[in-house]
């Protein structure tokens, strides 16, 4: 397989992580968003909406949208399950999942972060403050789905003792908050299962300095 995606994008990361979760081989190809890579023929002739993760499977299909990436991934390769057996718990993984992936991330991507810049004449300052307002909003959401969960399903990581979608969500989500300089105080349930999947060597192989393309 092929993945072409960017080091610093959470996206990207996301599958990364699902990947070495998966313990699936990949050649890794590297498209520069800072630099427009996305926006050269030779992207933009793969990939219909011009972003990445781009996976590319071993005859030649495509697959876009990490959260539909991880979800063949995982059907396709079942163990380690990234998803509970139960239905319920499916949807409650998948909420979690989505919280980060279609709530926190849409407003703060480097394609709004530049649009509030150049377009709309931010100042990088405003631009900083817009990211730490909506990161924090929604970690704090998320902490409290963390804390409505069934006892029986409060674990180690977001669901249960083992690494789920949520996870794989919510690693680069942190690592970005970071980078921006985002308050993380409390938001215990959130930061235990970042930290726990810190420990974790799948996690760690897929981080950004991991990457071939890194740029600190």
């Amino acid at each position: 397989m092929k993945l072409y995606n960017y080091f610093r994008s959470s996206a990207s990361f996301r599958v990364r992580i699902a990947l070495a979760l998966k313990g699936l081989p990949y050649d890794y190809l590297s498209v520069h968003l800072a630099k427009g890579d996305h926006k050269k023929p030779e992207f933009a002739g793969l990939a219909a909406a011009g972003l990445v993760p781009l996976l590319e499977l071993e005859d030649g299909t495509r697959l876009d949208q990490s959260l539909a990436i991880m979800e063949y991934l995982n059907e396709t390769h079942p163990a380690p399950a990234l998803l509970p057996a139960d239905a319920l718990g499916r949807a409650r993984v998948r909420a979690l999942a989505q919280s980060i992936a279609c709530e926190i991330h849409p407003l703060n991507n480097l394609r709004v972060l530049k649009y509030l810049v150049k377009e709309m004449g931010q100042t990088e300052e405003a631009k900083n403050a817009w990211y730490v307002y909506w990161c924090r909003a929604g970690l704090e959401a998320f902490e409290r789905q963390l804390a409505a969960l069934p006892v029986s399903v409060q674990g180690k990581y977001c669901y249960g003792d083992a690494p789920t979608l949520a996870d794989c969500c919510l690693v680069p989500q942190i690592f970005n908050a970071q980078r921006f300089d985002t308050p993380l105080a409390g938001l215990p349930r959130t930061m235990a299962a970042f930290e726990q999947c810190m420990q974790h060597s799948a996690f760690i192989a897929a981080g950004p300095k991991n990457c071939p393309d890194f740029e600190a």
